[in-house]
């Protein structure tokens, strides 16, 4: 008798980081939450990981972090208030945030102990399954959902496997870098991890970036490892150790990635969704072809009004530096 294959039930957001490179912004309210266009990030992550199969969704969270959990849950005060004032599709928006096949999971992390700790929280609520790992802060815009085309991958390697993109060879100190056996190929088997790389001892300039699909087994060498770089229990580390005993495949997704934990990366990404929203596209395209983006460059925090004390002391000749 054929056993059939497990489907990828469940995904694993990280989400207990505290945003600093958002502040003030982030100091009651989580980075997670930040809107693009009209949804928060981890509606969009939380989207991704349904078209791709999941169906428990597993949130490792921290301080200041319940307006999550809020966003998820079922508000019937506002649902009745919509309905009353016959706002019928946003109510319905509003009930499509979370399907009703679909359960959430909240697991707090105790401290800060890093990623391959925040997953290891998740192991009582993924049980001996592979699951999924979608990182938030890392926005990809694709015509199939990323993590459906890496469960796609799974399906046909039965293993591990890494989402993975080409980036500034400057830049590898921000990711976990992998060297790979074949170097173009779309799926290519890891031979290497290495976490955040100074740019001269990376192996390569091919990077993790948010998305993975990991066998159970992980969590045994989580278990394990300890803390590694910045006092932290990293993932890389158990995906390496993880590679010692069975294959890892790294693959290079089809869309385009934005880095939402960025501030520049943001504001990319509000932008161009923002172009393509099916309301707003054609009325705010209009607005950015209408300016004059030569004299929005300065600041206008930085422009003095006529007469001001500091257009005043650029008129005023100089003083002799002689003695009185």
């Amino acid at each position: 008798m054929t056993l059939s294959r497990p489907a990828i039930r469940t995904a694993v957001f990280p989400v207990a980081g505290r945003g600093t490179r958002f502040l003030p912004a982030t100091k009651a309210s989580p980075k997670e939450m930040l809107p693009v266009v009209d949804k928060p990030l981890i509606q969009y992550a939380v989207e991704e990981a349904l078209a791709a199969g999941a169906r428990r969704l597993v949130f490792i969270t921290g301080a200041s972090k319940r307006a999550i959990e809020d966003h998820f849950d079922s508000d019937q005060e506002l649902e009745n208030m919509l309905q009353s004032q016959g706002k019928s599709d946003l109510l319905k928006q509003l009930r499509s945030v979370l399907p009703s096949y679909a359960s959430c999971i909240y697991i707090r992390q105790p401290a800060p102990l890093g990623l391959g700790h925040a997953v290891l929280c998740a192991q009582p609520a993924v049980g001996a399954e592979p699951f999924f790992v979608h990182l938030a802060d890392d926005l990809i815009r694709s015509e199939v959902a990323c993590l459906a085309q890496m469960a796609r991958v799974y399906e046909t390697k039965r293993a591990s496997v890494l989402g993975v993109e080409a980036v500034a060879r400057r830049d590898t100190e921000k990711y976990g870098i992998v060297a790979v056996e074949g170097d173009n190929a779309v799926t290519s088997r890891v031979r290497r991890i290495v976490e955040k790389p100074k740019p001269a001892d990376a192996p390569s300039n091919l990077a993790v970036v948010g998305r993975y699909v990991l066998a159970p087994a992980i969590f045994e060498h989580l278990e394990k490892i300890g803390q590694g770089a910045g006092g932290e229990i990293q993932l890389t580390d158990g995906i390496a150790a993880l590679m010692r005993e069975e294959a890892v495949y790294a693959y290079r997704f089809s869309g385009k990635r934005y880095d939402c934990g960025s501030k520049l990366g943001y504001l990319q990404a509000t932008v161009e969704y923002a172009l393509g929203h099916p309301e707003l596209g054609a009325q705010f395209r209009k607005y950015l072809e209408g300016l004059r983006l030569t004299a929005a460059r300065r600041s206008p925090a930085r422009r003095r009004p006529r007469g001001s004390r500091g257009s005043a002391a650029r008129r005023a000749p100089r003083r002799s530096r002689g003695r009185a």
